[in-house]
């Protein structure tokens, strides 16, 4: 292995490789900002320029790729309320509002140095962990998917604390329309009402786009006609620094995240999303000021980009050790070492060691690169939000647009994002957070397809109460989920004890 490694390590610095890996890192960047142009669409596009590089370079150019997408996705998350990946969704969730308090540079740069440190760690666990993790994938069953999938569904009681039935219910619509198109395991037609597009479900990225961008442009031209103040960007010096000194003192923030990005990677079918939703959950329930998520803290931009970019490394740890991919981009890169003459599996470790191990010293690289990227080119980037909205809204729509109709080269998928658009623009209004439709969206079939294959192994076993509730990882997602209901119940009663406590303390304090 040392021998490998020392070979690795001299074909990173490569010049040309380590510079068409920087490029790769800025493609990747500049193609997860634009919504609806997801790390899979990048990387798919990139495979075939790749075929004739030497299999070093094109895995560090395609690993540069993914890395820079799946940040890159902060950025239109935090500047315009849209994910520009199904990865950024969590941090649409304190990124906007950091903006709209005038602080987008804060949270472009906590976004820039969250996912770099997540991705860091992300990379040394898959660099030294990742035979070993890869057995805890095989152990992940369809029971286990279902735990996961209702895990991921108990975020509802946080994202939505201040009305947990509008949060029920937006979460229920979610999983509604994550029902429409073919059934999974019957096979019947659900919802298509004639269309067949619909046949293959719901685009999730159609969906992000119509519910978080469409409102936003309401009312981007809601407030220039009130002529509502708006918070222009103006480049302050020191504030990268502060944000950075900021994290820096909360190194279990980033580290959790990271974790919980990892381990939800390994995942076969997880995803980022529900790597930085889980991991924005945790951040909550860990804080001391719980109350300031959602209004616009560093500390839930951090949480999300640092589980999502470690997502990215653990997403690679099945896909090298058994050839499962753990998230749909691996599943291309799984598509080029093929292409490259690689199989996965144990042979990646040794027969071609050198290889494999300079793939993964650059991940290492390309975080590092990604950090200095994100952190000088976020003063830059944050300028769009001063661009007036008379021109802001149309670009805006525009991207919305081209972005929805390039997944499937399909109209109807760019009238559905109208629909949903107008949807979520009306229930903003009512009050509605359009996170648990979303949630329930993207785990809706996961549950299915964990409930249904257990149901039917379960009824072929002759015990189904034994299939659900006695292995041991689905005991451990069982106490998790009780633990997620219920802590926005502890939280608010122990917040209630606490400030009984502070109006009893100084009304003492008066009457001495």
């Amino acid at each position: 292995m040392l021998e490998n490694f020392v070979v690795a390590l001299g074909n990173v610095f490569d010049p040309v490789s380590f510079i068409l890996m920087l490029v790769g890192v800025s493609a990747g960047i500049l193609v997860g900002a634009l919504p609806g142009l997801t790390a899979t669409m990048a990387l798919a596009i990139l495979v075939p320029f790749t075929f004739t590089m030497p299999a070093t370079t094109a895995l560090m150019v395609l690993g540069g790729v993914y890395v820079g997408a799946i940040y890159g996705g902060c950025i239109a998350a935090i500047l315009v309320n849209t994910p520009g990946t199904p990865s950024a969704i969590a941090t649409t969730f304190d990124g906007y509002p950091l903006t709209k308090k005038g602080k987008a540079e804060h949270a472009l740069v906590a976004a820039a140095y969250s996912s770099s440190v997540g991705g860091l760690i992300g990379a040394i666990i898959l660099l030294l962990f990742s035979p070993l993790l890869a057995n805890v994938a095989l152990k992940f069953g369809h029971p286990e998917y279902f735990w996961l999938a209702i895990f991921g569904l108990t975020i509802i009681a946080t994202l939505a604390s201040k009305s947990i039935i509008k949060g029920l219910m937006g979460g229920a619509l979610g999983l509604l329309l994550g029902t429409i198109g073919i059934s999974p395991i019957g096979g019947d037609m659900r919802f298509t009402f004639g269309f067949w597009q619909l046949q293959a479900g719901l685009q999730l990225i159609v969906a992000l786009i119509g519910f978080f961008c469409i409102p936003e442009i309401f009312n981007m031209v809601e407030r220039t006609m009130e002529k509502t103040k708006i918070n222009l960007f103006k480049h302050q010096k020191g504030v990268a620094w502060s944000v950075i000194k900021e994290l820096n003192r909360k190194p279990m923030l980033l580290f959790r995240s990271a974790i919980i990005g990892a381990f939800v990677g390994i995942v076969p079918g997880a995803g980022g999303n529900i790597a930085a939703l889980v991991s924005y959950n945790e951040a909550i329930r860990f804080s001391k000021t719980p109350e300031e998520f959602g209004k616009g803290t560093i500390d839930g931009v951090a949480a999300a980009e640092a589980s999502n970019n470690s997502e990215v490394c653990g997403s690679l740890v099945p896909l090298l050790t058994l050839g499962i991919p753990g998230a749909a981009p691996a599943a291309v890169l799984l598509g080029a070492l093929m292409l490259q003459g690689l199989r996965p599996g144990p042979e990646l470790y040794t027969v071609f060691g050198e290889i494999t191990y300079t793939f993964l010293i650059s991940l290492i690289f390309a975080n590092i690169a990604l950090f200095f990227l994100g952190f000088y080119g976020s003063r830059f980037v944050a300028r769009v939000i001063n661009i007036s909205p008379a021109y802001l809204a149309p670009i805006v729509v525009f991207m919305c647009v081209i972005g929805s109709y390039s997944i499937r080269n399909n109209m109807l998928d760019v009238y559905i994002m109208v629909l949903f658009g107008l949807i979520g623009y009306v229930t903003r209004k009512l009050g509605y957070h359009p996170g648990p439709i979303v949630l329930g969206l993207i785990l809706g079939s996961i549950a299915e397809n964990g409930l249904v294959q257990s149901m039917l192994m379960g009824k072929a076993q002759g015990n189904m109460i034994a299939m659900f509730f006695t292995r041991p990882i689905s005991i451990v997602l069982i106490i998790l989920c009780l633990i997620s209901a219920a802590w926005p119940f502890i939280s608010d009663k122990r917040q209630r004890k606490i400030e009984e406590m502070k109006k009893r303390l100084e009304g003492e304090t008066h009457a001495n």
